[in-house]
């Protein structure tokens, strides 16, 4: 592996992001594949990354449009970056960083990290910017179209919205009151965020053990997936969720072990679904998910210190098939 500079970063980074695409009214640079409602993944997963390059306690990941997989090593303060799906790796030391939890790559060649002492930085070819000082995000996303971050504070129990329009740091609450809860307006350490293309925020509600949905605008959620959702499925730490092309719901369910989704069927667990262990058709305290271009799934595995790739085996919708 090569340790570069943040110049050399910048052009990798440049090189990934090629584009961006639309889906409706939001611009994202992750992947939103369309999934047939039998769409089935591969129960067997291929090791993407061992210890050897995301350390002991990998908690992040994140897929371009390019296919380029960008994840933390947090115990050696790395970033990890796999250009255009290939299996060579190149690092980036997050310098100064004490615990870097989450990132996110955006539309302008922009790579958004958080480090524990620092908040939240965005680097732009070779220039530095911190965006939210001294906050702890322990899930990032960005909206480009309205230029704007989605920072999730698990710890304060609420997600907060910053204009990046704005030559200020002041955010606004956009869901969850600061103390833990279960009512409607409360959250209780929420972790994974997602933004769909109607600027509606959905939360990994962690310990409510369940999925909430906010309106854009709204202050009040409403449950979607886990406990008092009826005809969904049973929740036990969620910690990240994925929105596909149509809005089907795809969990990352970490105290169980595996990935949960909507299917022709109704919410059931897509990979992992044999409970906890460290072979490839299972998974240990999984914290986080993305999808390559051809819905396939990486994942953290988070105990087991690795990242895994489910293939997707069976979408009569697309042209991507693996056997099992």
């Amino acid at each position: 592996m090569i340790l570069m500079n943040y110049t050399s970063l910048s052009l990798i980074i440049f090189l990934m992001i090629s584009k961006c695409i639309m889906v409706k009214s939001i611009a994202v640079s992750l992947n939103r594949p369309r999934f047939c409602s039998s769409a089935t993944w591969s129960s067997s997963a291929i090791t993407f990354a061992d210890n050897s390059t995301v350390g002991d306690v990998p908690n992040a990941i994140f897929v371009n449009t390019n296919d380029s997989v960008i994840a933390l090593n947090t115990q050696s303060r790395l970033i990890i970056i796999w250009l255009n799906g290939t299996n060579n790796s190149k690092v980036q030391n997050i310098t100064g960083s004490t615990n870097p939890r989450s990132l996110f790559i955006g539309a302008n060649n922009a790579l958004y990290v958080n480090n524990d002492n620092k908040g939240v930085s965005r680097w732009i070819e070779n220039i530095s910017e911190n965006l939210l000082t001294g906050e702890v995000c322990f899930d990032l996303f960005i909206d480009d179209t309205n230029n704007s971050l989605y920072c999730s504070l698990k710890f304060q129990h609420k997600v907060i919205k910053r204009s990046l329009n704005s030559s200020d740091d002041q955010v606004l609450i956009v869901a969850g009151t600061g103390c833990p809860g279960f009512i409607s307006n409360m959250l209780n350490l929420p972790h994974g965020i997602f933004v769909d293309e109607n600027f509606n925020l959905y939360i990994a509600d962690s310990l409510n053990n369940r999925i909430q949905m906010f309106y854009s605008g709204q202050l009040n959620g409403i449950t979607v997936v886990g406990k008092d959702a009826p005809g969904t499925i049973i929740l036990n730490n969620p910690s990240d969720i994925v929105l596909d092309a149509d809005r089907n719901i795809f969990i990352v369910d970490t105290s169980n072990d595996r990935i949960v989704g909507s299917t022709s069927t109704g919410f059931q667990c897509i990979v992992g679904c044999l409970g906890y262990g460290t072979d490839d058709k299972h998974l240990a305290y999984p914290l986080s998910m993305a999808f390559d271009s051809a819905g396939n799934i990486f994942v953290v595995d988070h105990s087991n210190s690795r990242i895994q790739k489910f293939f997707l085996s069976s979408n009569s919708c697309g042209k991507y098939q693996h056997s099992d």
